[in-house]
């Protein structure tokens, strides 16, 4: 089905339809949330937080969007949220070895030969705003206009956030690995 089928479904009292729009995303918002975040339980508490209020405000979603995005909208508020809400300009180095073998791939074939844990150490040392940008036009894929869309920031200002974080990038993994 697709996501359009499944709003119709959800709107119309069918949970198990929003259940099936929650399976397709949800690797895609775990990847985010976590790499934003920095832990585990920080990033399950958001994604809990983002399908619930997407479930409460499913009824206002607008059929122009992509669901994708309009979902990714919420969760980049609710992981803003949470950063500014615990006080943390940056994401904390995850101790937990188990954590960061089960955490989600690399961002991104650029980085696709990058040890899992220097890449979470590399992407702690990014301003919020840089690791935000490099997530969603790498790990997600997403093209500047869809970013800008969902972030409400221009253009210009992702790229230029996403040059200096690759920029940052660099210089703390070395060259030869960006």
């Amino acid at each position: 089905m697709t996501d359009a089928e499944l709003i119709a479904r959800t709107r119309a009292g069918d949970q198990d339809a929003f259940g099936l729009l929650v399976s397709r995303y949800y690797d895609a918002c775990w990847r985010f949330a976590y790499h934003m975040l920095g832990e585990r339980s920080d990033a399950e508490d958001v994604l809990q937080e983002t399908y619930l209020r997407a479930y409460l405000a499913i009824g206002r979603y607008d059929e122009r969007d992509q669901f994708r995005g309009w979902l990714f909208r919420i969760l980049t508020n609710q992981c803003r949220n949470a950063l500014t809400s615990r006080g943390r300009r940056t994401r904390r180095f995850v101790q937990d070895e188990v954590a960061i073998e089960t955490a989600a791939a690399p961002p991104s074939a650029l980085l696709a030969g990058v040890d899992d844990a220097a890449l979470s150490r590399a992407l702690a040392q990014l301003d919020v705003h840089q690791r935000e940008a490099l997530l969603l036009k790498y790990a997600e894929g997403l093209e500047y206009t869809e970013m800008s869309a969902m972030t409400g920031i221009g253009e210009s200002a992702l790229k230029m956030r996403v040059k200096r974080g690759i920029e940052r990038l660099r210089s703390v993994l070395g060259p030869a690995d960006v």
